[in-house]
């Protein structure tokens, strides 16, 4: 078949490159325009336009997709499916009749759940056991085709978001040689999502990562696995004198807790450890940004910031 890939972000990079190890013929990649930023240098071109430029393969970076221009250019290359994968557009309906079959697209989690733009953080954040990738053969409505294809995998009790996207991107490379070589066959199976179960991945935003400490220790632990590498996980230390200072924490640890304690409490802060009361048991940070410095073991953070317990930690 004759194929054009459509992306631009890290997670679609295995796809990309197994492509070229099937029979089929990769026409051009389709990706995001690379903006100069001012006063900087021009930045390397991206892993995507690399793979593209090593096999010889035009890149093609419209602003706009769904216009009509860039619809005329993905015409002439009378294509007969377009894969997609993290391309970081939502096609038309009118982009998606460019291809003789529509197109497919990767999505990184077992849809109709996180269906958006960040569903491994938030599969992560909810405490989620299990995900994967799927294949859904593409309508106009964001993540809702038919699933053509899944893949199953357990997220471990320490995987973080990069860590776990690493494994799901792999993945589904595999997944989309799989379908494309049933779809040529004709053997392939379009399954109707379910939407009364889908569920939301919405974009992060930085104040994703800002600490609720009434939820409760095994949540935030989840939290800060969840939002690596941006926003990362952060609180704020509510001084008696001076400004809060926000603390970016590392990997944290659950602490179970007898007695009570009000949330963002701190119940530990010496030999090299600092405890926090939760809404439910309490969180042991194994290391500590301080705001404008580098990140810190528990033992040097402590012997620069003079928390002591009793001391509160919360928003700003």
């Amino acid at each position: 078949m004759r194929l054009l890939m459509l992306a631009t972000g890290p997670f679609a990079v295995p796809t990309f490159r197994e492509l070229y190890q099937t029979h089929h013929v990769v026409l051009a990649l389709v990706t995001s325009p690379q903006r100069a930023q001012s006063g900087k240098p021009p930045a390397p071109p991206s892993p995507l336009r690399e793979i593209a430029l090593q096999h010889g393969t035009p890149v093609f970076d419209p602003e706009d997709v769904n216009s009509p221009e860039a619809q005329a250019q993905l015409r002439s290359y009378q294509a007969d499916l377009l894969v997609v994968c993290d391309y970081g557009q939502i096609l038309s309906a009118e982009t998606l009749a460019t291809a003789r079959f529509g197109g497919i697209n990767l999505h990184a989690s077992l849809l109709p759940k996180y269906r958006g733009a960040a569903p491994i953080n938030w599969a992560i954040y909810h405490g989620e056991r299990q995900t994967g990738v799927s294949v859904i053969h593409m309508t106009p409505r964001v993540d809702a085709g038919p699933c053509v294809a899944q893949a199953v995998t357990d997220i471990g009790p320490d995987e973080t978001a990069p860590e776990l996207e690493k494994r799901l991107a792999e993945m589904g490379a595999w997944l989309v040689r799989r379908v494309l070589d049933s779809f040529e066959a004709g053997r392939l199976e379009a399954l109707p999502q379910d939407s009364t179960k889908a569920t939301r991945a919405p974009r992060l935003k930085k104040t994703d990562g800002l600490i609720d400490w009434s939820r409760p220790a095994e949540a935030i632990r989840n939290q800060v696995r969840a939002m690596e590498p941006w926003p990362r996980t952060y609180t704020f230390w509510r001084r008696d004198k001076g400004p809060p200072v926000r603390l970016i924490f590392g990997p944290v640890d659950v602490v179970p807790r007898q007695t009570p304690a009000e949330p963002g409490t701190v119940l530990q802060a010496q030999d090299g450890r600092l405890v926090v009361a939760a809404g439910q048991d309490a969180v042991a940070p194994r290391s500590i940004q301080p705001s404008g410095k580098r990140m810190m073991s528990i033992d040097e953070f402590l012997r620069g910031y003079k928390v002591q317990p009793g001391d509160r930690f919360g928003p700003e």
